[in-house]
């Protein structure tokens, strides 16, 4: 039986239409081609994924096939073992090329790729990766790092174009089950919807009157909410392209007058720092489980379950920080700083190991990008030996960024009774504003489960005596050469 040529367009971390060089790269062929998406059922069981991220994804495909329809395209949907769908469609079909972008991903994603890639050379099949982002594969160190993704940044966008093809069928043997489709199609609206004409009504509002407040609200966990640009989850996975989003911003600077550019260069300033911790991850996936610097495998943390669930449900005692994890694990976006506080509340005051709760915020963060995911949470973990030590005290951030208690009073119903001055540590109240507040705490609302004075002071001792640690100073060598932009 002859069987019917044909490329093929993988869709992974890059679920758009626009400046997509795998895309467009198959458009060029004038040959047939699929477009697939796998939902891999190895990926979503692992601990790091949920169903946030899932529908988010389901969303963003939905939109694609809606801008592919009149060109009779659409993305191709399987759930399965990525291997065993590949083998199903070279069955099926004669491929001869396979589209898609490098993923800097987890060891799972690592090793799904490396059995594709055994697969593909098996069958004669060639697999052609595009770069992503300026992140560059096989990278032994940062040398000249920062002025090849400029170049990259700076290189024109792809204005991708399709053309009518006729339908290919397709016996697709991997469907998504009925339940998983039920999850999958299950909306929440406290959430951002997936897709790439979201993504693009988040960039022009951001770039219209959103951002002019970036710079001065970015630390503040109410109001950052509008004036930050929100447009993370869209470019995690993939509904806008770094690249088109730096030049946006770029171009929007040169029109603003000079007080207006301030914001903006700072949002350009962090889609830089975006890549350059994917870089990291992209050198060594190892972030996700390992300590980065190994001489921090001797600094051990006793697992306190108790702690750990407090902190997850946000019920640790202290507002900003339980606020804080109510809203992300409703709305599934916090601001930097408060993420940062969390983790360093983690690991330093609850004294608990960075990897316990590592994969719980994942989880939340419907931004999840593995390769800023796990090299942030070492940094601010204390685990790399290169980076500041950073303690975040709950009470002073909350002072200074929600001064009059709006976020914390938003997300902790249990607070709206009580006065603003106790807003930031109740359980200060006196027995008889209790009483008039009708406020009761350790009742109403927990009580700090840790002194955070003492806990803090002993965090900085342990950590600071480990740093001096002979095996940590040789490893903070070996990343400093491999991990440091060297301009």
């Amino acid at each position: 039986m002859n069987k019917s040529e044909l490329n093929i367009v993988w869709l992974k971390r890059d679920l758009r239409t626009l400046d997509h060089e795998a895309l467009q790269k198959a458009e060029e062929e004038k040959i047939p081609f699929l477009i697939i998406y796998i939902f891999d059922s190895e990926l979503i069981n692992h601990p790091d994924t949920s169903n946030r991220h899932l529908r988010f994804i389901y969303n963003s495909l939905l939109d694609i096939n809606l801008k592919l329809d009149s060109y009779n395209k659409s993305v191709n949907i399987f759930y399965g073992k990525s291997h065993e769908i590949f083998n199903s469609l070279i069955k099926q079909f004669r491929i001869l090329n396979v589209y898609s972008y490098q993923e800097s991903g987890t060891k799972l994603s690592w090793e799904r790729d490396k059995k594709i890639n055994t697969i593909l050379s098996k069958n004669s099949i060639n697999w052609l990766e595009f770069q992503r982002d300026g992140i560059i594969r096989g990278l032994k160190n940062r040398k000249n790092w920062n002025k090849n993704w400029h170049i990259q940044m700076h290189k024109k966008t792809i204005v991708n174009s399709f053309k009518k093809q006729s339908k290919i069928e397709l016996r697709n043997d991997f469907e998504i089950p009925k339940d998983f489709l039920k999850t999958l199609k299950k909306q929440n609206n406290n959430r951002q919807p997936g897709g790439e004409t979201y993504a693009l009504k988040y960039l022009k509002s951001f770039l219209k009157s959103r951002f002019k407040n970036y710079i001065f609200d970015i630390s503040k966990p109410e109001k950052s909410r509008t004036s930050c640009s929100r447009l993370s989850p869209y470019i995690s996975w993939g509904n806008l392209s770094i690249r088109m989003v730096y030049q946006y911003l770029n171009t929007a600077s040169s029109n603003k007058i000079n007080k207006e550019t301030k914001s903006i260069n700072a949002m350009i300033s962090r889609l830089h720092w975006h890549c350059h911790f994917i870089q990291k991850f992209e050198v060594d996936c190892s972030y996700e489980t390992d300590f980065i610097n190994k001489g921090f495998i001797k600094l051990k943390r006793i697992k306190n379950k108790k702690y750990i669930t407090a902190w997850e449900n946000g019920l640790t005692g202290f507002p900003l920080i339980d606020a804080s994890i109510r809203a992300v694990k409703k709305t599934g976006w916090i601001n930097f700083r408060m993420r940062a506080m969390l983790v360093s509340f983690f690991v330093h005051n609850l004294n608990q190991d960075w990897r316990d709760g590592v994969y719980f915020l994942a989880r939340q963060f419907l931004d999840y990008e593995p390769g800023i995911h796990y090299p942030q949470f070492q940094m601010q973990a204390g685990t790399t030996g290169v980076n500041l030590i950073r303690i975040y005290n709950p009470i002073k951030n909350s002072i200074e960024h929600d001064p009059n208690g709006v976020f914390i009073k938003k997300w902790i119903p249990e607070l709206n009774n009580i006065p603003i001055e106790f807003i930031h540590e109740p359980w200060k109240i006196s027995e008889m504003e209790s009483k008039f507040y009708n406020f009761n705490p350790g009742n109403d609302y927990p009580r700090p489960i840790v002194d955070l004075k003492k806990s803090s002071m002993l965090a900085k001792e342990k950590i600071w005596k480990h740093l001096k640690d002979p095996k940590v100073i040789s490893e903070k060598k070996k990343i400093i050469r491999r991990h440091v932009n060297q301009s």
